[in-house]
């Protein structure tokens, strides 16, 4: 039963029409952004006293805005892959924060590390980041000693399909004999999304690698980490990692064992975020965003161009002009420039990029033309419309490697999409002319 005065769910509508779910609470004079693991819906909050503590006190000193992602709780299903997509979760942020009229925000991710992946391509509308026992990275790798080892991740991916132990126990071991807490979790579950979304969810978290991501982000961060975690999770290696990263970051550790923001621990989580977020932030100016880069080119061109004639060939590379210019719109894209027998776009996220480029590449085959498409994901520098930076000369030295009807990727991209249902095969490494050492190059296989 929902608490009296309780806010009222509302609706926004995401790009693809679908509605997502919201509720804002308090009237505070920070605008806060909260994105968390999806253990419950927000239609739920209200039914559990800890987390109803919790609002009040974020009320004390900010208006903050709860969603459930596309997928679940009361926001529409999604019946497609692109959908559980993290820059699809980005794209609902930003659908919320439309309807609720605010331009920027402080992000507050609870176990998630979502918000880096908003304050990266979006800085021009995150005024600070947050982030409470999250990483860039779940799995361990021989460059990421920190993350947890695959055989513990296979254990839980194992013991929460057969539901021997609860995502509870993991997320709240302080209240595992609290029989409210738990009977009000269990249900929460199940109201959130079906047990194989969820499994489905947790398979892409586990696959999620965010690292290039940190480099980009210059909006004031904290990054807060519980002391009693267990060896094998190293929360203070992780949190750690994520401050030596991200340009003046400030790291906070608060005691206890639990990730729920509204476990005993809470007080000291909150205390550390109205003190960062009520003092005096620093305005930044953005002219750097995380974007990815896709350049297209005409195969043969001259020799098309000899073959068709001077007209004939003005006529065909409009028709592709228009074209390209349908497709980057449709997929959200930014036409940046024509760069003679091809185009420079810019998209806010890989998948979308991707799409379009395989779009163009179809597109243009009735045409008799053939093309060639090179895509890289960092940071560019933004000059009034056009783009510069080494991405930019990254993702054009990809595409210099492509052949006829070839969609090649750099090894960022490729991780940024880490769970999705987009198959790339590995092109080896590779020296790209200017650009220092080597790069692993990728093709789209399938999309």
């Amino acid at each position: 039963m929902a608490v009296l005065g309780a806010p009222p769910t509302q609706f926004a509508r995401a790009v693809d029409g679908n509605r997502v779910a919201y509720q804002v609470v308090g009237d505070g004079p920070v605008d806060v952004l909260v994105s968390r693991a999806t253990y419950f819906p927000i239609d739920m909050m209200w039914e559990q006293p800890r987390l109803v503590r919790f609002l009040d006190r974020m009320s004390s000193f900010s208006r903050h805005v709860w969603f459930d992602p596309r997928g679940t709780g009361a926001s529409d299903r999604i019946h497609h892959e692109e959908g559980r997509l993290l820059e699809s979760v980005v794209d609902d942020m930003v659908a919320v924060l439309n309807a609720v009229g605010c331009q920027r925000v402080a992000l507050f991710g609870l176990g998630v590390p979502i918000p880096l992946l908003f304050a990266a391509t979006h800085p021009d509308r995150t005024s600070a980041l947050v982030l409470a026992d999250s990483s860039p990275r779940v799995r361990r790798a021989d460059d990421y000693p920190v993350g947890v080892a695959d055989a513990r991740v296979d254990q839980h991916m194992d013991e929460a399909y057969s539901a021997s132990v609860s995502v509870r126990d993991y997320v709240a071991p302080s209240l595992l004999h609290d029989v409210e807490f738990r009977r009000w979790f269990e249900r929460a579950e199940r109201l959130t999304c079906p047990p194989g979304e969820r499994l489905s969810r947790m398979r892409g978290t586990f696959a999620t690698d965010l690292r290039e991501v940190l480099g980009t982000i210059r909006v004031p961060t904290l990054i807060m980490n519980h002391l009693d975690r267990g060896v094998d999770r190293g929360p203070s290696l992780q949190t750690r990692y994520l401050v030596d990263h991200i340009h003046g970051a400030k790291a906070v550790e608060v005691p206890g064992a639990d990730y729920m923001p509204f476990a005993p621990d809470s007080v000291a989580i909150l205390d550390s975020v109205e003190e960062f977020l009520t003092g005096r932030l620093p305005r930044v100016e953005f002219d750097r965003v995380l974007a990815t880069v896709l350049f297209t080119d005409i195969v043969n061109s001259t020799g098309q161009a000899a073959s068709m004639g001077d007209r004939r060939w003005r006529d065909v590379l409009e028709s592709h002009d228009q074209l390209v210019g349908r497709e980057i719109e449709r997929f959200r894209g930014t036409w940046v420039k024509s760069t003679g027998d091809g185009v420079l776009a810019t998209f806010d996220g890989p998948a979308r990029a991707i799409r379009c480029a395989c779009a163009i590449r179809d597109g243009v085959q009735p045409l008799g033309l053939e093309v060639r498409a090179g895509l890289h994901c960092g940071e560019i520098e933004l000059h009034d419309a056009d783009v510069a930076g080494i991405s930019v000369h990254i993702g054009q030295r990809v595409a210099s490697l492509a052949t006829g009807n070839q969609v090649l990727v750099s090894r960022t991209v490729v991780a940024l999409l880490a769970g999705s249902e987009i198959m790339f095969d590995d092109q080896g490494d590779h020296e790209l002319k200017g650009v220092p050492g080597t790069w692993r190059v990728f093709e789209v296989m399938s999309e």
